[in-house]
């Protein structure tokens, strides 16, 4: 029996099927390879090798049309991956693409119209979300980029580069500050390493910094939301009350107290007072959430102060080098406990702004 299954092994290894299954492995990865060190036609030659041996292959139409557009020829890109539209084994990233070689070409529309296309197919596609966002921001329509942002952190909800942009959004030109404090500290524990990472942990501390404000000895002023507008409905007997207003400014505001500067320590007390005053007060009975829900597992563990040092640093790099060197074992401690225990988001577990957007407060009749 041993002697006929190793005869039967060896037929198929031998197989003019299986050689060609590994010859095409090995052109595509050796294309990969290539492409990886900027060697392009190189790459696109051993790519459309193996795309003769498996001419329904989509991974190898679309890394010839990726070549194409590292090399800077969109037209071609386009060309290496429009017959794989059409076939059931497209994939989301093919749209994404496309889309990007039209915005290259300077075809706005045309871009959008692709990314849309490739929504239908793929409703939960993080990149196509953030790539039209992207493309609407080219033509400054920053409600519209935000809008396929947030919609982009609702579906996929572990894609960080959507939470970079509405972070980005909410921290530079919009008057709603809050949300891009949530979003930006939810992409730095998606990114943490890379410079964008970098650039949102000092928006978060410039943010800190420039809302607080000590008007003098005894008064403090908050601004992080300007939606504080009530809406009533007399039909339904309710308010429905902003996030910003009923919660974060005035939770922050208490929290505050007894500082007198906003630096890395300040700052790290106020969060850990804020997390103390928000379930004290029992808020999150209204508005509670995983970034929340996340601070008060850090104070827990006694990772909180390495946190907030972390996720701030960029905003006072010499205050954070000085805490290092006092700190050094107790921030080695949080890296370990944060690589084993992972960060809060999941495809379960997630946040975006409609979960907080208002509450709504039932009156008596």
């Amino acid at each position: 029996m041993k002697a006929k299954l190793i005869l039967l092994l060896c037929f198929i290894l031998s197989s003019p099927a299986f050689a060609q299954t590994e010859r095409v492995k090995e052109l595509y990865n050796t294309g990969i390879e290539l492409m990886d060190k900027g060697e392009y036609d190189a790459s696109i030659e051993k790519l459309t090798e193996a795309l003769s041996m498996d001419p329904n292959n989509a991974g190898i139409h679309y890394e010839i049309g990726l070549a194409h557009y590292l090399k800077g020829d969109y037209k071609m890109a386009l060309e290496a991956t429009n017959k794989i539209t059409k076939s059931k084994k497209v994939f989301d990233q093919i749209y994404q693409l496309r889309g990007n070689s039209y915005d290259m070409l300077g075809n706005w529309e045309k871009a959008i119209k692709t990314y849309e296309e490739g929504l239908k197919k793929f409703p939960n596609s993080g990149p196509l979300y953030l790539e039209s966002g992207v493309v609407m921001l080219k033509g400054q329509q920053e409600q519209k980029a935000l809008t396929y942002f947030e919609k982009g952190i609702a579906v996929a909800p572990l894609h960080p580069s959507n939470y970079y942009w509405a972070a980005k959004l909410f921290l530079g030109s919009s008057e709603e500050e809050v949300w891009g404090m949530l979003y930006g500290e939810l992409f730095r524990m998606l990114e943490p390493n890379s410079e964008r990472s970098t650039e949102i942990s000092k928006m978060l501390y410039d943010t800190y910094k420039s809302e607080i404000k000590f008007t003098s000895d005894t008064t403090i002023s908050v601004s992080f939301s300007k939606n504080n507008v009530i809406n009533f409905s007399k039909k339904q007997s309710s308010f429905s009350l902003p996030f910003g207003m009923l919660s974060y400014e005035p939770v922050l505001a208490m929290s505050v107290a007894g500082t007198k500067q906003i630096d890395l320590n300040s700052l790290h007390q106020i969060r850990s007072n804020f997390v103390e005053n928000f379930y004290k007060q029992e808020i999150n009975k209204k508005f509670d959430n995983i970034v929340f829900k996340w601070h008060q597992t850090l104070l827990d563990q006694n990772h909180f102060e390495a946190y907030n040092y972390w996720l701030l640093k960029a905003g006072n790099p010499d205050e954070f080098d000085a805490w290092m060197e006092e700190n050094e074992p107790k921030f080695d401690a949080f890296v370990e406990w944060f690589n084993q225990n992972g960060q809060p988001i999941s495809e379960k577990a997630t946040f975006h702004r409609s979960q907080l957007d208002s509450a709504t407060l039932t009156t008596g009749e």
